[in-house]
């Protein structure tokens, strides 16, 4: 047990550092294969990222995890197109869109501005060409606060977005929320470029029960 998880470590650490002459895809099938849930989680909290873990542990890999990934490489293509001030990176078998506080929240706002409600309006036009796929929704804060508060208002945050994209076209059985507070920076929070970076909300997208499903069909043939 202990050689097969020191390989899927192995495995995943030079799919994530090196390989370049493989694509997103390819990546995604064999990251997929190798890993799973422990791993993902893993992952996850040691890089900060939390929507990183959670796509490589909900994987299905092999050729399944391929036909997804060349779906969600499509969507991420029509993401980046759409919403140009967005981090929108693909991983595994899912896509994680980053908006910083510029896009969504201003400092200590969880209310959203005309414009956030724009650029989710943006991105609400490619979520709806891709219906077969799950979104989580992320919220982070920086580290200035109290654990309580932080915690209250990166929770704000995801519920605001949630129930802003439910209302204009998504599915509710589509969205789901996870608040963070400030336990998951992916920046420096010793800068306020870093801060600002930090308070973020963060889409995970990947493949629902009927994209896994058409995927194993078409592999199959």
């Amino acid at each position: 047990m202990t050689k097969i998880l020191f390989i899927n470590l192995v495995s995943l650490c030079i799919l994530l550092g090196g390989c370049k002459s493989m694509n997103r895809t390819q990546k995604g099938a064999v990251i997929g294969t190798a890993s799973g849930g422990a791993i993902g989680a893993v992952i996850g909290r040691a890089s900060g990222n939390t929507a990183l873990g959670a796509i490589i542990g909900a994987t299905v890999g092999g050729v399944s995890g391929a036909g997804i990934g060349r779906k969600m490489d499509k969507q991420a293509e029509e993401m980046k197109k759409k919403l140009p001030d967005a981090k929108v990176e693909r991983v595994g078998e899912g896509i994680i869109v980053e908006f910083n506080e510029k896009i969504l929240f201003g400092f200590d706002k969880s209310d959203l501005s005309p414009a956030s409600k724009k650029n989710l309006d943006k991105a609400i036009t490619v979520l709806n060409k891709y219906p077969d796929t799950d979104i989580q929704v992320q919220g982070h804060t920086d580290i200035r606060g109290t654990e309580e508060y932080n915690m209250s208002l990166s929770e704000k945050r995801a519920t605001n977005v949630s129930h802003y994209l439910s209302q204009h076209g998504i599915n509710s059985s589509r969205l789901s929320t996870k608040a963070y507070g400030k336990d998951a920076p992916k920046y420096d929070n010793n800068t306020e470029s870093g801060r600002a970076q930090n308070r973020r909300v963060e889409f995970l997208i990947s493949a629902n029960e009927k994209m896994k499903e058409d995927a194993k069909k078409e592999s199959a043939k």
